[in-house]
């Protein structure tokens, strides 16, 4: 079991990168794990996700923090909630060179995402942010706003289905644009309607480096989306929206749409000959039979 494994991995001096995703170690198990990860000094991928760790599993993290070399972190679906946010937020202070953090599914609400927000400007390499899930509410927005705005390498945001409301939307609006690395934004399903989608179009002049924009399933009317499509098809460094009624790749010619029609029908056909060939050469063979 998870004791056994811990015992070895104590000698994996050299230990670069570690997968236990989808095991249900539970809290006791990670807190056997970390008691020896902390020897792990090459450590900079772990995956952690679908272990109902738990607030608990999350306090027990705290060895976390020896793994200076740690970059990739994944703890998603794990169910920390707000107490296990906070605990793992003074964790991961010291790891400095964290660059990926996967939290998505882990309910930490307005709460937990106020007390990431505190550590997350320690972060000057974080690139990839996952907070997806967590009913963080245009609350939760606030308290990371500011933050967000200190993360200058932050390349991937993914803040889908928090309930942020068109005034969390406006919150992000006003500090994504110091974002300059930013390329990939996921809005999805937070109730922003066509106020808070507008909002971020307006910003996106600032974030020259977006090249993918998700803000489907947001209660977004036909008419709005049409309006919203106009603006951002503006915006030539953007490759690919989505507004939920419509998802657009910028750039692909409408006569390119229809190759894919013609090459399923022609590899139908080759399929049938196939199939009468080899059905041909059964009937050949017993025949000869």
């Amino acid at each position: 079991g998870v004791g056994r494994l811990a015992g070895v991995l104590g000698e994996c001096k050299a230990l670069a990168h570690l997968d236990l995703s989808g095991n249900s170690i539970g809290a006791s198990g990670a807190g056997r794990l970390v008691s020896v990860l902390g020897a792990c000094k090459a450590l900079t991928h772990l995956d952690l996700s679908c272990n109902f760790l738990g607030a608990s599993g999350a306090g027990m993290l705290g060895m976390l923090g020896e793994c200076k070399a740690l970059a990739h972190l994944d703890l998603r679906r794990n169910l920390i909630g707000a107490r296990g946010a906070g605990l793992l937020a003074r964790s991961l202070v010291e790891c400095k060179a964290l660059a990926h953090l996967g939290l998505s599914r882990n309910g930490i609400g307005p709460v937990g995402a106020g007390v990431l927000a505190r550590v997350l400007g320690e972060f000057k390499a974080l690139v990839h942010l996952d907070l997806s899930d967590n009913n963080i509410g245009s609350g939760g927005v606030e308290k990371l706003a500011d933050s967000l705005g200190g993360c200058k390498a932050l390349v991937h945001l993914n803040v889908r289905g928090n309930s942020i409301g068109a005034s969390g939307a406006g919150m992000l609006a006003g500090v994504l644009g110091e974002c300059k690395a930013l390329a990939h934004l996921n809005v999805s399903g937070n109730e922003i309607g066509a106020e808070g989608a507008g909002m971020l179009a307006d910003m996106l002049g600032e974030c020259k480096a977006l090249v993918h924009l998700d803000l489907s399933c947001n209660e977004i009317d036909a008419q709005e989306t049409e309006r919203l499509t106009r603006e951002l098809e503006e915006c030539e460094w953007l490759e690919h929206f989505d507004l939920g009624r419509v998802c657009v790749v910028v750039g692909e010619d409408e006569s390119e749409d229809e190759e894919p029609g013609h090459d399923e029908d022609e590899e139908s056909d080759e399929d049938e000959e196939d199939d009468e060939e080899e059905d041909g050469n059964e009937d050949d063979g017993d025949v000869s039979a």
